[in-house]
């Protein structure tokens, strides 16, 4: 089947998120034709070009969330058109400036809002995407005079919130100016009409959108136009996210890029664009075939933002195994002088509480004299420090330990180590997760713990804080205590490093864990089932037509999909037929027949043997 992929700020771009998990997914169906519709953040992701994309990738169109819109293609300004703009804008206006649910988050589409506020956005909604399919684009009028007075209406409107009564001029101006960039793909040329030149989505047969937010925006539009069925991943809700992101960040959260010097944005405007990407969700939710939620975490933040728990269908992200086999395999038996050493292996920045881990380890030493403490940071060179707060972490370590250095220019015999991934002493994560005995995750704030993955992966007894998806990773082999509690993690610690038996069942019993859940070969398989599941109920409703216009019945046989030379396509060609368009200029992909010509006489009872893909 040919399959859009749908992703913001990740694949195919080297850098990004879920950039790594879509390649993997793309080069484990190797037997589909994907496209690749990708939106970028920021121009340094676009500066660092694409990675390498395998053979049945047929198209990569991408699109810029940054920076100024391109030039309209089409006229606009006619009393006519700024009528109707006005008229779908102001239904999305009102539904993101609408009261509070009962109960529920502002602008989240939870249960217990309005749902004529949710019918309201997606009227809207559409409404500005057929606008933009008549005009050639929206961008003029999204950053218009009349988009700003339509928003301060809405926000003046008697029972608005008062975080957007409160909205200013400027913070209008900065709402309608985020709200163009997070619709821009409304206004792009991807759709096509199905009936000739470039398809574009009117030609897949199946829409995968690998993130929330702005990347599904083109999914809901082809199963509006064209019946395409919508699959929706997530790993992190991006509402959620832009609730975490705080004033800093909330202009990226929001599907814009950071406004004018980074500064930082006021109430009102992270309450409307908030409650922007809440309407989104829900309407995602609302018209997804099917939602696959990374983790029974994500998945309740799904259904507390309306989706239904009959389309949800947890698929754990896959990861590579084979980068911690070596030392996986050689068991939770650290070298000698490492069995009283916990190690941590992160970024160092508030969410993941590194104070409160310097705090326990000095409990620990209170009961374990020779303990040790590595703290690996995997933090890139040239990225930032987060408003120094590794500097802040090293000083309260020198502050608790003062004993241990020998001067202020040295570690001398500090139990605390800081060191980072790739120095000589740790060149990889498998020699980080193996540099110790117990490997400890101190976070406050967590979605999926990669990190706690890939130390089960290295057969690694953990002791880990009860945030995000942790007790559903760890299942058990590990031992997990409240965040932000220094004595319950001494404790845990304490109780591992006094028990090296007990470290190695359960390091045993957490790479057992991982290999059956959490790897690349079984969410690869997952989604493969998933993709013919959808097209089985959902197929495409495309009819064959003939040369005078009327319908051809059986135009495209069964037997055309299976792999090898079973019959003919239209152009000689020995292979099935393949759908209109660019990927149907090149050569049909190679299969590997089990025979070539007409299939060799059977014995009488066997039917026909298909090829082994087939099979």
């Amino acid at each position: 089947m040919r399959v859009g992929l749908l992703t913001e700020g990740g694949y195919p771009y080297a850098t990004g998120d879920a950039r790594v998990w879509c390649d993997r997914l793309v080069r484990g169906l190797a037997q589909h034709e994907f496209e690749v519709y990708a939106l970028s953040r920021d121009p340094g992701q676009e500066g660092a070009g694409w990675g390498g994309l395998p053979r049945h990738v047929g198209r990569v169109c991408t699109a810029p969330l940054w920076g100024e819109p391109e030039p309209r293609r089409g006229g606009w300004g006619g009393r006519r058109q700024r009528r109707r703009f006005a008229e779908h804008f102001g239904e999305l206006a009102a539904a993101i400036s609408a009261p509070y649910g009962s109960g529920a988050p502002h602008g989240s589409g939870v249960r217990g809002c309005s749902t004529d506020q949710a019918d309201r956005f997606a009227n809207g909604l559409h409404g500005l995407a057929d606008l933009a399919g008549e005009y050639g684009g929206l961008s003029a009028a999204l950053r218009s005079e009349d988009a700003v007075r339509t928003l301060e209406r809405a926000c003046r409107t008697l029972g608005a919130p008062h975080g957007a009564q409160r909205a200013r001029v400027a913070d209008l101006l900065t709402v309608t100016e985020a709200l163009e960039r997070a619709l821009r793909p409304l206004s792009l040329d991807w759709y096509g009409d199905g009936a000739g030149g470039d398809p574009g989505l009117s030609g897949v047969d199946l829409c995968h959108a690998a993130t929330g937010g702005a990347a599904v925006l083109p999914g809901l539009l082809a199963k509006r136009r064209f019946g395409t069925p919508l699959l929706l991943t997530e790993y992190g809700v991006r509402l959620r996210e832009c609730y975490l992101a705080g004033a800093a960040g909330a202009a990226g959260a929001a599907g814009a890029t950071s406004l004018e010097g980074g500064r930082p944005l006021s109430g009102p405007v992270r309450s409307l664009l908030t409650a922007f990407h809440g309407r989104l969700a829900a309407e995602a939710y609302a018209r997804a075939d099917l939602i696959t939620p990374g983790n029974t975490h994500t998945r309740r933040w799904q259904e507390r933002c309306g989706a239904d728990r009959e389309r949800l269908r947890t698929v754990y992200p896959g990861m590579d195994a084979t980068r911690f086999a070596e030392v996986g395999e050689q068991g939770a038996a650290p070298s000698e002088g490492d069995d009283r050493t916990l190690v941590w292996v992160g970024r160092i920045e508030p969410p993941k509480d590194v104070i409160a881990l310097l705090h326990a380890f000095a409990e620990v030493r209170r009961w374990q004299p020779d303990a040790r403490l590595r703290i690996i940071e995997t933090r890139r060179g040239e990225d930032p420090e987060p408003d120094g707060y590794p500097a802040h972490c090293r000083a309260l370590a020198d502050h608790l330990f003062p004993d241990e250095a020998v001067d202020a220019h040295s570690a001398g015999d500090s139990p605390v180590s800081f060191e980072r991934l790739g120095d000589p002493e740790v060149p990889s994560l498998a020699d980080a997760y193996g540099a110790g005995g117990v490997v400890v995750l101190s976070s406050v704030v967590e979605g999926f713990p990669v990190g706690l993955v890939e130390a089960m992966f290295c057969g690694r007894a953990t002791v880990s804080t009860d945030v995000g998806a942790v007790c559903e990773v760890i299942g058990g082999t590990g031992l997990v205590v409240p965040p932000r509690n220094p004595r319950a993690l001494a404790d845990a610690c304490l109780a591992l490093l006094s028990d090296a038996e007990r470290c190695a069942r359960l390091g045993a019993a957490a790479r057992a864990r991982a290999l059956e859940l959490f790897t690349v070969e079984q969410n690869v398989a997952a989604f493969r089932g998933i993709y013919l599941e959808l097209m089985s109920h959902c197929p495409v409703p495309r009819e064959e037509v003939g040369e005078g216009g009327g319908p051809l019945p059986f135009a495209r046989p069964a037997e055309a999909h299976v792999p090898g030379r079973w019959t003919a396509g239209r152009d000689g060609d020995g292979f099935g037929h393949r759908p209109p368009g660019p990927a149907a200029s090149r050569p049909a992909p190679e299969h590997t027949p089990t025979w070539a010509g007409p299939p060799p006489p059977e014995p009488l009872g066997v039917g026909p043997r298909p090829s082994e893909e087939g099979a």
